[in-house]
C-alpha cells in the first residue's frame, strides 16, 4: 500500500499550489481520501476529504472557499487545489485513506485525534507560504 503525495513547495502569500496524492496497492474506489496538515508545534488538522463514490466533500473552516479537493479514480489520484494561500497554511500536508462511510470519515477529520482512525497514510509534502 502506498500513498505518494507531491506538489508542495514555497509560494508567496496569495499564491496557489496543487497537491497530488497517487495511491497504489489497494482498491482506490472503495476509500474516502483526504488531506491533513501539521505545522510545527501544532496538532494534526484534517482539512479536506472526498468520498469514495458520489463526490461528496468536506472542508475545514480554515480552508473553505480557498481549497478544492477532487479525485480521478481512473488515475488513483486525489488532488488538492490550494488558492489564496496564507502564511498560516504553512505545514506538512499528508494524504490519507479510510474505508468507512463518508459521514464517519468527516468525523475523523473534525474530532481531535480523529486522524488515528485513518487506514493508510502517505508521507508528507511541505508547503511553505512566505509573507
Amino acid at each position: 500500500v502506498q500513498l505518494q503525495a507531491s506538489g508542495g513547495g514555497l509560494v508567496q502569500t496569495g499564491g496557489s499550489l496543487r497537491l497530488s496524492c497517487e495511491a497504489s496497492g489497494f482498491i482506490f474506489d472503495n476509500y474516502a481520501i483526504g488531506w491533513f496538515r501539521q505545522a510545527p508545534g501544532k496538532e494534526r488538522e484534517g482539512i479536506s476529504c472526498i468520498s469514495s463514490s458520489d463526490g461528496s466533500t468536506y472542508y475545514a473552516e480554515s480552508v473553505k472557499g480557498r481549497f478544492t479537493i477532487s479525485r480521478d479514480n481512473a488515475k488513483n489520484t486525489v488532488y488538492l487545489q490550494m488558492n489564496s494561500l496564507k502564511p498560516e497554511d504553512t505545514a506538512h500536508y499528508y494524504c490519507a485513506a479510510a474505508k468507512t462511510s463518508f459521514q464517519a470519515t468527516t468525523v475523523m477529520f473534525q474530532a481531535p485525534g480523529g486522524y488515528l482512525g485513518m487506514d493508510y497514510w502517505g508521507k508528507g509534502t511541505l508547503v511553505t507560504v512566505s509573507s
